[in-house]
Protein backbone atom coordinates (compact mmCIF):
# COMPACT_ATOMS: atom_id res chain seq x y z
CA UNK A 1 0.00 0.00 0.00
CA UNK A 2 1.32 3.42 -0.90
CA UNK A 3 1.93 6.04 1.76
CA UNK A 4 -0.74 8.21 0.11
CA UNK A 5 -3.43 5.67 1.05
CA UNK A 6 -2.63 5.56 4.74
CA UNK A 7 -5.28 6.96 7.09
CA UNK A 8 -8.05 6.62 4.49
CA UNK A 9 -11.49 5.13 5.30
CA UNK A 10 -11.17 2.92 2.21
CA UNK A 11 -8.95 2.70 -0.86
CA UNK A 12 -9.99 3.74 -4.37
CA UNK A 13 -8.33 2.27 -7.45
CA UNK A 14 -8.85 2.78 -11.15
CA UNK A 15 -6.86 1.82 -14.24
CA UNK A 16 -4.81 3.86 -16.66
CA UNK A 17 -7.68 3.98 -19.15
CA UNK A 18 -9.24 6.54 -16.78
CA UNK A 19 -6.85 9.03 -18.37
CA UNK A 20 -6.35 11.01 -15.16
CA UNK A 21 -3.29 13.25 -14.89
CA UNK A 22 -0.79 11.93 -12.37
CA UNK A 23 -1.00 15.04 -10.16
CA UNK A 24 -4.77 14.48 -9.74
CA UNK A 25 -4.25 10.81 -8.86
CA UNK A 26 -1.80 11.90 -6.18
CA UNK A 27 -3.97 14.73 -4.91
CA UNK A 28 -7.05 12.56 -4.48
CA UNK A 29 -5.11 9.46 -3.45
CA UNK A 30 -6.39 7.16 -6.15
CA UNK A 31 -4.39 4.04 -6.95
CA UNK A 32 -3.92 3.15 -10.60
CA UNK A 33 -3.48 -0.25 -12.28
CA UNK A 34 -1.78 -0.08 -15.68
CA UNK A 35 -2.88 -1.42 -19.01
CA UNK A 36 0.05 -2.40 -21.21
CA UNK A 37 0.68 -1.80 -24.89
CA UNK A 38 3.40 -2.48 -27.42
CA UNK A 39 4.80 -0.37 -30.23
CA UNK A 40 6.48 -2.38 -32.98
CA UNK A 41 6.84 -5.28 -30.57
CA UNK A 42 8.28 -3.32 -27.63
CA UNK A 43 6.11 -3.44 -24.50
CA UNK A 44 5.24 -0.30 -22.53
CA UNK A 45 3.09 0.87 -19.64
CA UNK A 46 2.11 4.48 -19.00
CA UNK A 47 1.47 5.03 -15.30
CA UNK A 48 2.85 8.58 -15.15
CA UNK A 49 1.08 10.83 -17.65
CA UNK A 50 3.72 13.50 -17.21
CA UNK A 51 6.23 11.34 -19.09
CA UNK A 52 3.92 10.46 -22.02
CA UNK A 53 4.95 12.13 -25.28
CA UNK A 54 1.60 12.14 -27.05
CA UNK A 55 2.61 13.94 -30.25
CA UNK A 56 5.43 11.46 -30.88
CA UNK A 57 3.19 8.50 -30.08
CA UNK A 58 0.32 9.52 -32.35
CA UNK A 59 2.79 10.59 -35.01
CA UNK A 60 4.20 7.07 -34.96
CA UNK A 61 0.70 5.63 -35.40
CA UNK A 62 0.08 7.95 -38.34
CA UNK A 63 3.37 6.72 -39.83
CA UNK A 64 2.20 3.11 -39.60
CA UNK A 65 3.63 1.87 -36.28
CA UNK A 66 2.23 -1.48 -35.15
CA UNK A 67 0.49 -0.83 -31.81
CA UNK A 68 -1.06 -3.65 -29.80
CA UNK A 69 -2.84 -3.44 -26.45
CA UNK A 70 -3.41 -6.03 -23.74
CA UNK A 71 -6.12 -6.48 -21.14
CA UNK A 72 -5.27 -6.44 -17.45
CA UNK A 73 -5.23 -10.01 -16.20
CA UNK A 74 -6.74 -11.15 -12.87
CA UNK A 75 -3.36 -11.59 -11.20
CA UNK A 76 -2.43 -7.97 -11.89
CA UNK A 77 -5.57 -6.84 -10.05
CA UNK A 78 -4.80 -9.21 -7.16
CA UNK A 79 -1.23 -7.90 -6.92
CA UNK A 80 -2.40 -4.26 -6.97
CA UNK A 81 -5.26 -4.54 -4.47
CA UNK A 82 -3.82 -7.04 -1.98
CA UNK A 83 -1.53 -4.59 -0.14
CA UNK A 84 -4.45 -2.29 0.73
CA UNK A 85 -6.57 -5.21 1.87
CA UNK A 86 -3.66 -6.62 3.91
CA UNK A 87 -3.36 -3.24 5.63
CA UNK A 88 -7.00 -3.41 6.73
CA UNK A 89 -8.58 -1.21 4.06
CA UNK A 90 -11.69 -2.04 2.08
CA UNK A 91 -11.34 -1.38 -1.66
CA UNK A 92 -13.44 0.30 -4.33
CA UNK A 93 -12.31 -0.29 -7.93
CA UNK A 94 -13.65 2.04 -10.63
CA UNK A 95 -13.00 0.36 -13.96
CA UNK A 96 -13.15 0.59 -17.71
CA UNK A 97 -16.38 -0.32 -19.48
CA UNK A 98 -17.14 -4.02 -19.73
CA UNK A 99 -18.82 -3.15 -23.02
CA UNK A 100 -15.49 -2.51 -24.76
CA UNK A 101 -12.91 -4.54 -22.83
CA UNK A 102 -12.65 -7.88 -21.06
CA UNK A 103 -10.53 -6.32 -18.33
CA UNK A 104 -13.52 -5.66 -16.10
CA UNK A 105 -14.29 -9.38 -16.20
CA UNK A 106 -10.71 -9.99 -15.07
CA UNK A 107 -11.34 -7.59 -12.19
CA UNK A 108 -14.47 -9.56 -11.25
CA UNK A 109 -12.50 -12.82 -11.21
CA UNK A 110 -9.80 -11.19 -9.10
CA UNK A 111 -12.39 -9.79 -6.69
CA UNK A 112 -13.82 -13.27 -6.11
CA UNK A 113 -10.39 -14.54 -5.15
CA UNK A 114 -9.60 -11.51 -3.02
CA UNK A 115 -12.85 -11.88 -1.06
CA UNK A 116 -11.84 -15.45 -0.26
CA UNK A 117 -8.33 -14.33 0.72
CA UNK A 118 -9.59 -11.43 2.88
CA UNK A 119 -13.03 -12.51 4.15
CA UNK A 120 -13.26 -9.63 6.64
CA UNK A 121 -12.70 -7.02 3.95
CA UNK A 122 -15.02 -5.56 1.27
CA UNK A 123 -14.10 -5.39 -2.40
CA UNK A 124 -16.58 -3.43 -4.53
CA UNK A 125 -16.31 -2.91 -8.28
CA UNK A 126 -17.96 -0.22 -10.40
CA UNK A 127 -18.28 -0.73 -14.15
CA UNK A 128 -18.21 2.85 -15.40
CA UNK A 129 -19.52 1.90 -18.86
CA UNK A 130 -16.87 4.31 -20.08
CA UNK A 131 -13.23 4.90 -20.91
CA UNK A 132 -10.88 7.86 -20.83
CA UNK A 133 -12.49 10.63 -18.77
CA UNK A 134 -15.81 8.77 -18.96
CA UNK A 135 -14.07 6.54 -16.45
CA UNK A 136 -11.77 9.12 -14.90
CA UNK A 137 -14.43 11.63 -13.87
CA UNK A 138 -16.40 8.95 -11.95
CA UNK A 139 -13.14 7.97 -10.22
CA UNK A 140 -12.63 11.60 -9.20
CA UNK A 141 -16.21 11.81 -8.00
CA UNK A 142 -15.65 8.67 -5.93
CA UNK A 143 -12.73 10.40 -4.22
CA UNK A 144 -14.95 13.43 -3.65
CA UNK A 145 -17.65 11.35 -2.01
CA UNK A 146 -15.04 9.65 0.17
CA UNK A 147 -13.68 13.04 1.18
CA UNK A 148 -17.16 14.08 2.29
CA UNK A 149 -17.44 11.11 4.62
CA UNK A 150 -19.50 8.76 2.49
CA UNK A 151 -19.06 5.05 3.19
CA UNK A 152 -17.70 2.69 0.57
CA UNK A 153 -21.18 1.34 -0.17
CA UNK A 154 -22.66 4.84 -0.45
CA UNK A 155 -19.80 5.98 -2.66
CA UNK A 156 -20.12 3.00 -4.99
CA UNK A 157 -23.88 3.47 -5.31
CA UNK A 158 -23.48 7.17 -6.07
CA UNK A 159 -20.77 6.54 -8.65
CA UNK A 160 -22.86 3.87 -10.38
CA UNK A 161 -25.69 6.40 -10.66
CA UNK A 162 -23.24 8.98 -12.02
CA UNK A 163 -22.05 6.56 -14.68
CA UNK A 164 -25.58 6.11 -15.99
CA UNK A 165 -25.72 9.89 -16.41
CA UNK A 166 -22.32 10.20 -18.08
CA UNK A 167 -22.57 11.38 -21.67
CA UNK A 168 -19.58 10.33 -23.74
CA UNK A 169 -19.50 11.59 -27.30
CA UNK A 170 -16.59 11.82 -29.67
CA UNK A 171 -15.46 12.06 -33.24
CA UNK A 172 -12.55 10.37 -34.98
CA UNK A 173 -10.56 10.88 -38.14
CA UNK A 174 -10.62 7.19 -39.07
CA UNK A 175 -13.01 4.50 -37.83
CA UNK A 176 -10.56 1.79 -38.89
CA UNK A 177 -8.75 2.06 -35.54
CA UNK A 178 -11.93 1.24 -33.65
CA UNK A 179 -12.82 -1.56 -36.02
CA UNK A 180 -9.40 -3.21 -35.76
CA UNK A 181 -9.62 -3.15 -31.97
CA UNK A 182 -13.13 -4.60 -31.94
CA UNK A 183 -14.47 -1.51 -30.19
CA UNK A 184 -17.37 -0.72 -32.55
CA UNK A 185 -20.78 -2.30 -32.04
CA UNK A 186 -22.71 -3.06 -35.22
CA UNK A 187 -21.20 -0.24 -37.24
CA UNK A 188 -19.40 -0.30 -40.55
CA UNK A 189 -15.96 1.29 -40.49
CA UNK A 190 -16.47 2.74 -43.96
CA UNK A 191 -16.68 6.52 -43.76
CA UNK A 192 -17.00 8.94 -46.63
CA UNK A 193 -13.46 10.26 -46.47
CA UNK A 194 -13.67 11.74 -49.95
CA UNK A 195 -16.75 13.70 -48.90
CA UNK A 196 -15.15 14.55 -45.53
CA UNK A 197 -17.95 12.86 -43.59
CA UNK A 198 -17.10 12.74 -39.89
CA UNK A 199 -18.80 10.24 -37.56
CA UNK A 200 -20.22 11.12 -34.18
CA UNK A 201 -19.98 8.27 -31.68
CA UNK A 202 -21.16 7.73 -28.14
CA UNK A 203 -21.19 5.26 -25.27
CA UNK A 204 -24.59 3.58 -25.03
CA UNK A 205 -26.46 2.11 -22.05
CA UNK A 206 -24.30 -1.03 -22.15
CA UNK A 207 -21.06 0.91 -22.38
CA UNK A 208 -20.57 0.01 -26.04
CA UNK A 209 -19.45 2.41 -28.73
CA UNK A 210 -22.14 3.19 -31.29
CA UNK A 211 -22.68 5.88 -33.89
CA UNK A 212 -25.12 8.66 -33.16
CA UNK A 213 -24.72 10.86 -36.21
CA UNK A 214 -22.45 12.13 -38.93
CA UNK A 215 -21.59 15.56 -40.28
CA UNK A 216 -19.53 16.94 -43.11
CA UNK A 217 -16.23 18.46 -42.13
CA UNK A 218 -14.13 18.60 -38.98
CA UNK A 219 -15.34 22.03 -37.84
CA UNK A 220 -18.96 20.90 -38.05
CA UNK A 221 -18.10 17.79 -36.05
CA UNK A 222 -16.59 19.88 -33.26
CA UNK A 223 -19.61 22.18 -33.26
CA UNK A 224 -21.89 19.13 -33.11
CA UNK A 225 -20.13 17.97 -29.94
CA UNK A 226 -20.71 21.37 -28.35
CA UNK A 227 -24.35 21.44 -29.45
CA UNK A 228 -24.92 18.05 -27.85
CA UNK A 229 -23.40 19.40 -24.65
CA UNK A 230 -25.63 22.47 -24.71
CA UNK A 231 -28.76 20.35 -25.11
CA UNK A 232 -27.97 17.49 -22.70
CA UNK A 233 -25.79 18.80 -19.88
CA UNK A 234 -27.37 19.33 -16.45
CA UNK A 235 -26.06 21.83 -13.89
CA UNK A 236 -22.78 22.50 -15.70
CA UNK A 237 -21.92 25.19 -13.19
CA UNK A 238 -21.21 22.57 -10.52
CA UNK A 239 -19.47 19.88 -12.56
CA UNK A 240 -16.14 19.05 -14.12
CA UNK A 241 -16.46 18.47 -17.86
CA UNK A 242 -13.82 16.40 -19.62
CA UNK A 243 -12.20 16.84 -23.02
CA UNK A 244 -9.68 14.32 -24.39
CA UNK A 245 -7.81 14.54 -27.67
CA UNK A 246 -5.32 12.41 -29.60
CA UNK A 247 -2.82 14.97 -30.88
CA UNK A 248 -5.27 17.64 -32.05
CA UNK A 249 -4.76 20.37 -29.43
CA UNK A 250 -6.15 23.21 -31.55
CA UNK A 251 -9.42 21.34 -32.07
CA UNK A 252 -9.60 20.58 -28.35
CA UNK A 253 -9.16 24.27 -27.51
CA UNK A 254 -11.87 25.18 -30.02
CA UNK A 255 -14.23 22.72 -28.33
CA UNK A 256 -13.40 24.12 -24.88
CA UNK A 257 -14.15 27.65 -26.10
CA UNK A 258 -17.54 26.50 -27.43
CA UNK A 259 -18.37 24.80 -24.12
CA UNK A 260 -17.70 28.03 -22.25
CA UNK A 261 -19.87 30.08 -24.62
CA UNK A 262 -23.45 29.14 -23.70
CA UNK A 263 -23.40 26.89 -20.63
CA UNK A 264 -19.98 27.27 -19.03
CA UNK A 265 -18.99 24.42 -16.71
CA UNK A 266 -17.37 24.81 -13.33
CA UNK A 267 -14.15 23.57 -14.88
CA UNK A 268 -12.86 21.69 -17.92
CA UNK A 269 -10.38 18.87 -17.50
CA UNK A 270 -8.39 18.76 -20.76
CA UNK A 271 -6.13 15.76 -21.37
CA UNK A 272 -4.20 13.98 -24.08
CA UNK A 273 -5.66 10.54 -24.75
CA UNK A 274 -3.53 8.02 -22.87
CA UNK A 275 -1.82 5.49 -25.17
CA UNK A 276 -4.02 2.40 -24.76
CA UNK A 277 -7.45 3.95 -25.31
CA UNK A 278 -5.86 6.42 -27.70
CA UNK A 279 -4.62 3.64 -29.96
CA UNK A 280 -8.20 2.44 -30.42
CA UNK A 281 -9.74 5.82 -31.23
CA UNK A 282 -6.72 6.83 -33.31
CA UNK A 283 -4.87 10.08 -34.00
CA UNK A 284 -7.20 13.05 -34.33
CA UNK A 285 -9.86 11.70 -31.98
CA UNK A 286 -11.67 14.33 -29.94
CA UNK A 287 -13.98 13.38 -27.06
CA UNK A 288 -16.32 15.12 -24.65
CA UNK A 289 -17.56 13.85 -21.27
CA UNK A 290 -20.22 15.39 -19.02
CA UNK A 291 -23.13 14.54 -16.74
CA UNK A 292 -26.66 14.79 -18.08
CA UNK A 293 -30.06 13.39 -17.23
CA UNK A 294 -30.46 9.71 -16.19
CA UNK A 295 -31.44 8.73 -19.75
CA UNK A 296 -28.62 10.65 -21.46
CA UNK A 297 -26.95 7.47 -22.76
CA UNK A 298 -29.99 6.73 -24.89
CA UNK A 299 -30.08 10.18 -26.49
Amino acid sequence: MTQEMQNLPFAIFTDTSANLPTPLLRKYRIGVIPFSYSVNGKKHVCVNTETFKSAAYYGAIRAGADVMTAQINPQAYIDALSPALSAGLDVLFVGMSSGISGSFRSAELAAQELRAMFPSRTVRLVDTLGASLGEGIPALRAAGYRGKGRSLAETADLVEADCKRMCQIFTVDDLMHLRRGGRLSGVSAVVGTVLHIKPLLKGNEQGQIVTCGKVRGRKNAIEALAQRYDSLVTHPEIQTVGVAHADCPEDAEMLCDLLRKNRPPKEILLVDYEPVTGSHVGPGALALFFLGKPDVRSK
